[in-house]
């Protein structure tokens, strides 16, 4: 699940409109080209961006009156990483949750929540720092933007947003779902010391002791 990200930044215009038709089903670049009216070298140059940004793949060929076309279909998780429902969805599923159970059931929910996730990518290895180091890729890949401090003896993952503010909204609960997804990752202790503020940002701590 974690291995690549997609660059669903580049799908503004006609990559847009190009996704939305092979959403609907494979097709060839003559095909996009006479829905588009767009020339078929215009269209093979968006393929091949779209291609390359992980977000489309070939499948196969499509025997026609003159020659074999290719035919283009949406790369596995694109359609996932497309949707805008997932936030909202999360927002509304943790209120309600919060509304349901007493404050410490939902932090083991949330904490086995993190278990969960931690499955999704191999643990790191090496010193202290380095783990640290791959667990700030990890955050990065998930689109966290986030630096690592060293203060006092500790290590600190510090973002510069939240990955989950829509779920958030001041609850604690839910920045113990990465928290655990960290200390399962790291094989390490971990705390949460997020902003939860206006503007939240995640922020976690990892004690490395004498190790580097």
């Amino acid at each position: 699940m974690g291995s690549r990200s997609l660059g669903t930044g580049s799908l503004a215009g006609t990559r847009g409109r190009i996704i939305d038709l092979i959403r609907r089903s494979p097709t060839t670049v003559t095909e996009i080209a006479a829905q588009l009216e767009l020339t078929y070298n215009a269209v093979r140059a968006h393929l091949t961006a779209l291609e390359r940004d992980g977000l489309i793949r070939s499948a196969g060929v499509r025997r026609g009156e003159t020659r074999p076309s290719a035919v283009y279909e949406l790369a596995p998780g694109v359609d996932d990483a497309l949707s805008r429902a997932y936030m909202p969805f999360a927002s509304h599923l943790v209120r309600s949750l919060s509304e349901r159970f007493p404050e410490h059931e939902l932090d083991e929910i949330m904490r086995d929540v993190g278990r969960r996730l931690a499955t999704e990518w191999p643990r790191a290895h090496g010193t202290v720092t380095k783990r640290v180091e791959s667990a700030s890729a990890l955050l990065q890949e998930l689109g966290a933007p986030n630096e690592v401090e060293h203060v006092d003896g500790a290590v600190r993952i510090r973002g510069f947003g939240c990955l989950l503010a829509a779920a958030v909204q001041g609850r604690p609960q839910v920045c113990r779902a990465m928290e655990t997804l960290l200390a399962e990752f790291l094989a390490t202790p971990v705390h949460e010391c997020c902003e939860r503020g206006e503007r939240p940002r995640c922020c976690f701590e990892i004690v490395a002791g004498s190790e580097t």
